[in-house]
């Protein structure tokens, strides 16, 4: 341990450490059709560097200028009060929207304290356990404002603060860039599948025919979904939470739509398509829920899980499903299910197996950058992750020689 940065540092209450705090909490903020974007609560994520644009409400400019005491400026500090208190992200430069209440934002004072260090203390462990210990409200939990002066935040040298900051920071950057990467490279795999298979520019050229899903190249026809796909959901096995909770978390398990823990072995290995088949099996325009996954795993029984055949291979089966409306094979009323029989049956738009090998071919390196890309994001978050709650506890010690 490291007596001279973290061990024996002293402290100070969290408002002691900031110049200002935005606060609109209080009152609803009337929204508009569109205009600038408000940020709320389930935009902070604690593994974004900064907020993501899901489900955005728009407020006009007058709005924006007469409603708020106050907005964020680059650098600031989002803190969630409600619903996930103690959720964090900074906020970007330039800034491109406002936030709604049930969040604050900080700012520091730089005399004092480091944006970038604050930011990595409010996402340690350390400092989220000390928020748990204030969360009141039983079906929502929330954070009161009146509670910030119990956060006691550890304050060294100037010097130890920007090295925390500036390490946590570059790791959530990386990560951050990464994962812009992957977005772009599922846009081009999309456009390049718009420009194949619902345009069909490359085959402007040459003949069409009828079919019954309109006109396609000749050569191209309609046919099953099981003729693309191979299922092998006979192999699945359902782990209950009581199974899981006391085995090592070294393989990821998947459910319906995402995944859901760790497990100490698998059920397969190498890459696969999974398809939701109970339970959130769509989304709100009638596509399937899918996850596209590879290495070793295990998978319970409440989704689907395939490999491409007769050509397809699982990038271009993951861009088939992901581009096919599936509402017409969804069954139940209440609990939605997509079953092996309508899921065999549904009707897609098989090409010709030259243009199908093609067309594998501008995929395949697309989805091989972004598996190397997700491989290098779960590394990143790990040391990042490993490396905070040790920086700030001292473990590691600070080479404050080389950030002076």
């Amino acid at each position: 341990m490291n007596s001279k940065d973290m061990s024996d540092c002293g402290y100070l209450p969290l408002p002691d450490v900031l110049s200002f705090i935005v606060d609109n909490r209080g009152k609803t903020v009337p929204t508009a059709e569109f205009g600038i974007p408000l940020i709320a609560t389930n935009c902070i994520k604690n593994n974004e560097l900064y907020p993501v644009f899901e489900k955005i409400r728009y407020l006009s400019e007058e709005t924006y200028k007469n409603w708020f005491r106050a907005h964020p400026i680059p650098g600031d500090i989002i803190f969630v009060n409600k619903g996930a208190p103690g959720r964090v992200c900074l906020v970007p430069d330039p800034v491109g929207f406002c936030i709604a209440q049930d969040m604050m934002a900080f700012r520091v004072n730089d005399k004092i304290i480091n944006n970038k260090y604050l930011f990595a203390v409010l996402r340690s462990p350390q400092f989220q356990t000390q928020i748990e210990q204030f969360h009141v409200g039983t079906l929502i939990p929330h954070f009161k404002k009146g509670d910030l002066d119990k956060l006691l935040i550890p304050v060294p040298s100037m010097n130890v603060q920007k090295f925390i900051g500036e390490t946590y920071y570059d790791l959530c950057s990386k990560i951050e860039v990464n994962n812009r990467i992957n977005k772009n490279l599922e846009e081009m795999a999309q456009a390049i599948f718009k420009s194949w298979f619902v345009d069909f520019e490359p085959f402007r050229d040459g003949e069409f025919e009828d079919s019954e899903l309109g006109r396609i190249p000749k050569g191209w026809r309609v046919g099953a979904l099981g003729e693309c796909m191979q299922l092998f959901d006979s192999k699945r096995v359902p782990l209950s939470s009581r199974q899981r909770a006391n085995i090592e978390k070294k393989y990821p398990y998947y459910g319906a739509t995402s995944l859901m823990d760790y497990v100490d072995n698998y059920l397969f290995d190498g890459l696969f398509v999974l398809l939701g088949e109970d339970g959130s099996v769509i989304d709100s325009k009638g596509y399937p829920i899918l996850q596209y996954v590879w290495g070793k795993f295990w998978v319970n029984n409440h989704a689907h899980i395939m490999k491409g055949k007769n050509g397809f291979d699982e990038n271009s089966l993951f861009m088939l499903l992901k581009n096919t409306n599936v509402q017409s094979i969804v069954t139940g009323a209440v609990q939605l299910k997509i079953n092996q029989r309508n899921l065999n049956s549904l009707c897609v738009i098989i090409p010709s197996k030259e243009s199908l090998e093609n067309f594998n071919g501008l995929l395949s390196p697309l989805f091989e950058a972004r598996r190397n890309n997700e491989e290098q994001i779960s590394r990143l978050i790990k040391i990042r992750d490993s490396l905070l709650p040790k920086l700030m506890s001292g473990e590691i010690r600070v080479p404050t020689a080389e950030v002076k």
